[in-house]
């Protein structure tokens, strides 16, 4: 573990690089997006899982850096999403895109919102899911899976995070407060991608 090594985060995402990169702290390595590495990769997510759509970007993105740089090199991706209960766990893998157009974080809470109607609290149940892929320099792969339970609430609340955060009453939380009325450092603590990451570390350390 003590080797210099790169590392190629499959996304653009400057917040999750520097979240994985605070997580996944060995010496020597460093982390780059897609972006700073100049690799273009975009595959199709059409798997029917979250490690499946996780597996695509990784493969795609290590195939893709080894061809740009001219040698293999460490990558790591992310697929992630919210599974509601009372929805059989919906929208799943179709969470960025779930009321339609990619990335619309008002038309899908209003979506989901509708989705679930009038349904009482303690039917509300849910979680966010994270699935890491770490592909090694030789192509090797590592998955680690992390999840936040909590419940989605009838109205959006917070001014922090992004996508279902203000509907998602976290049961940390006591199911008081949503993640987007979480600062930045407590919804890391405790967020999906965040156990995820812990637990890459323990199989890495190995």
């Amino acid at each position: 573990m003590s080797n210099p090594k790169t590392v190629i985060i499959a996304s653009n995402n400057a917040h999750k690089a520097e979240e994985i990169a605070h997580a996944l702290d060995f010496p020597g390595w460093e982390f780059r997006t897609l972006k700073e590495a100049h690799i273009d990769s975009d595959p199709a997510e059409d798997a029917d899982s979250f490690l499946g759509n996780a597996r695509i970007k990784a493969k795609a993105a290590w195939e893709a850096a080894k061809e740009a740089l001219g040698h293999p090199v460490a990558v790591l991706a992310d697929d992630s999403g919210l599974e509601v209960d009372a929805l059989d766990g919906a929208p799943g893998v179709f969470s960025s895109r779930y009321a339609g157009e990619h990335g619309d974080d008002a038309a899908n809470n209003a979506k989901l919102l509708r989705e679930l109607g009038e349904t009482p609290d303690e039917e509300r149940t849910a979680r966010f899911v994270c699935t890491l892929v770490f592909l090694d320099e030789n192509g090797d792969e590592t998955d680690a899976h992390g999840t936040v339970e909590g419940r989605i609430g009838h109205e959006e609340r917070g001014e922090h995070g992004f996508g279902y955060d203000p509907l998602f009453l976290a049961e940390v939380f006591d199911f008081k407060r949503t993640l987007a009325e979480a600062l930045p450092e407590e919804k890391n603590a405790i967020s999906h991608r965040g156990n995820a990451l812990v637990e890459l570390r323990e199989k890495l350390s190995r």
